[in-house]
């Protein structure tokens, strides 16, 4: 049977990406979308997202609209810079002609987690909030949850929103820290792993080659990210893979090298946002601010040559 999974999301050129990704695996099977602030403000999340359900012709998966600010302030606002005032490249497509349905995201988790116990994996591939807010309503899903699978964070790299932290993680460290000291099973899906995937202008070149109506969406709405990257990034060509290497753990495990340890989310001054694991340290035992939290399963090493074929093969 495939795995239900609910993708928590803030599209968003990646994310997009790992949407259709997700659509066109028989493996998965996409119960519904959440969105939130990130990439865009969480008003255009749910236009996007809707957009992209219908684009796929799967518009009988819901759409949820999730919070507009972090816990415990205002959002710092989009990246336009990095996917486009339309958070689609700028493609400007037509406004959707379907609505999202009248829960939030965090109701719509707790229904769904709740109704069908150890079934459903959460996948957030934005900040943690509607994670977060969900466990505040209700805690039991912890223990209903199948798994939680994110996109973000980094442990042993440097960030990409600042030096210390990854933008998913940044936008929200207080529900991180939640979300990563919660009693269930979670796999951090981050730069350790994502700036390891480059998909290259050659692989680019297959979406725009393809007759899947799906892999010519991507190849308008790619040109103004891979632009982004190759300015941001001395010496890179193409885009690295984020969102999607969350959908490819999914599908594919062993894609990938997980080491175990507790992680706490910094909070505070200019490393806010760090996602900071225990490393093993002889025989001092684990230090104060990590006793009593679970392990999280942290990705830390990637077959990239598979992760690009699998994505590629499901879109062109």
């Amino acid at each position: 049977m495939p795995q239900k999974i609910i993708i928590d999301t803030d599209p968003g050129v990646d994310d997009a990406m790992a949407i259709f990704f997700a659509l066109r695996s028989p493996e998965l099977d996409v119960i519904g979308l959440t969105t939130i602030f990130g990439n865009v403000e969480t008003e255009l999340a749910t236009t996007n997202a809707l957009r992209l359900l219908e684009q796929a012709g799967r518009t009988d998966i819901p759409v949820a609209n999730g919070a507009d600010n972090p816990l415990t302030g205002p959002f710092g606002g989009p990246v336009p810079f990095v996917h486009g005032d339309d958070g689609q490249g700028n493609t400007n497509f037509p406004p959707p002609t379907t609505r999202p349905i009248d829960q939030t995201a965090a109701q719509f988790i707790v229904e769904q987690v709740m109704a069908a116990p150890g079934e459903i994996t959460l996948v957030p591939i934005g900040p943690l909030t509607n994670i977060a807010l969900a466990l505040r309503l209700e805690p039991r899903i912890a223990e209903n949850v199948k798994a939680v699978v994110l996109m973000g964070g980094n442990a042993l790299v440097p960030g990409n929103a600042t030096p210390a932290a990854e933008a998913n993680i940044h936008n929200d460290p207080e529900a991180a820290d939640v979300v990563f000291g919660a009693d269930w099973d979670v796999t951090m899906v981050g730069l350790d792993v994502t700036h390891k995937v480059n998909m290259t202008p050659a692989h680019l070149d297959r979406y725009a080659a393809s007759g899947d109506p799906l892999a010519r969406i991507i190849a308008q709405i790619v040109p103004f990210y891979r632009a982004y990257f190759e300015r941001s990034f001395p010496g890179a060509q193409g885009i690295y893979v984020h969102d999607s290497s969350a959908i490819a753990y999914l599908i594919d495990p062993a894609l990938f090298t997980v080491e175990r340890w507790p992680v706490r989310v910094e909070t505070q001054g200019f490393s806010r946002g760090k996602t900071w694991p225990t490393l093993p340290s002889g025989n001092s035992g684990v230090l104060p601010p990590w006793q009593n939290r679970p392990l999280v399963n942290v990705c830390v090493a990637v077959d990239a040559a598979r992760l690009l074929a699998l994505e590629l093969g499901r879109l062109t």
